[in-house]
C-alpha cells in the first residue's frame, strides 16, 4: 500500500482495508458496475429514512465528536468521487497517459458546503453519478483496462480506478453508519 496524501492509503493488489474489509484481490472489474449501481440505494436509505420520532435532517449533519465528517458529508464525497472517476476514466480512454486532476476532497467539502446540501437531492445525485460510472465501466473494452492516467506523480489504470471507486463507496458506507451511530449517541 502507498500513502498518497495524509489520511489516504492507495489500495493495491494484496491489500485488504482494515476498516471496511474491502479485499482488492477478491474484486473483479466485471463486478464493479453492479456494486457501483447499488450505492444509489445503499446511500439513499440512511439519508432519507430515519427512526420514528428522530430529526433525521439534524442527525445526518452531525459530525462525530471523535472527528470525521457527517453522514451527509460522506455521501456528498462519494457522489463527487464517483463523478470524478467517471470523468477520469473517460479522459484516460480518450487521451494517451493524461494528467488527471486531484480531488482536493477537504477543500471541495468546504467550497461546496457539503453539510448544507439537501440530503434527498444528494441521494438523487449520488444515484445518477453511480449509474454514469457503472455505464462507463461497462463500456470499457478488456484491453483498455490497462490504460493509464497520471496524478501527483503516480499512475492509475482504468482497472485500478474501477477497484478504487468500489472501495470508496463501500468504505464510506461504514463511515456513514459510524457517523449516524455517534449522532444517535450509540
Amino acid at each position: 500500500m502507498t500513502a498518497v496524501d495524509p489520511g489516504w492509503v492507495r489500495p493495491e493488489p494484496g491489500w485488504v482495508c482494515p476498516e471496511c474489509g474491502f479485499d482488492f484481490d477478491a474484486r473483479r472489474v466485471a463486478e464493479a458496475p453492479g456494486v457501483v449501481r447499488s450505492f444509489a440505494r445503499r446511500y439513499r436509505i440512511p439519508l432519507t429514512r430515519g427512526l420514528p420520532g428522530e430529526d433525521l435532517d439534524a442527525l445526518v449533519r452531525t459530525r462525530p465528536p471523535s472527528g470525521g465528517w457527517s453522514a451527509l458529508e460522506y455521501a456528498c464525497h462519494v457522489r463527487d468521487a464517483l463523478a470524478l472517476y467517471d470523468f477520469r476514466i473517460a479522459t484516460v480512454l480518450a487521451e494517451d497517459r493524461p494528467v488527471l486532476p486531484p480531488m482536493n476532497r477537504d477543500q471541495l467539502a468546504i467550497d461546496e458546503d457539503y453539510n448544507g446540501q439537501d440530503r434527498a437531492r444528494v441521494a438523487d445525485e449520488l444515484g445518477r453519478a453511480a449509474d454514469g460510472l457503472a455505464a462507463r465501466i461497462e463500456s470499457v473494452a478488456p484491453e483498455a483496462l490497462a490504460r493509464v492516467g497520471r496524478r501527483d506523480g503516480w499512475e492509475m489504470t482504468v482497472d485500478w480506478m474501477a477497484h478504487n471507486a468500489v472501495h470508496e463507496g463501500e468504505h464510506h458506507l461504514v463511515d456513514v453508519a459510524r457517523a449516524l451511530r455517534a449522532a444517535r449517541g450509540r
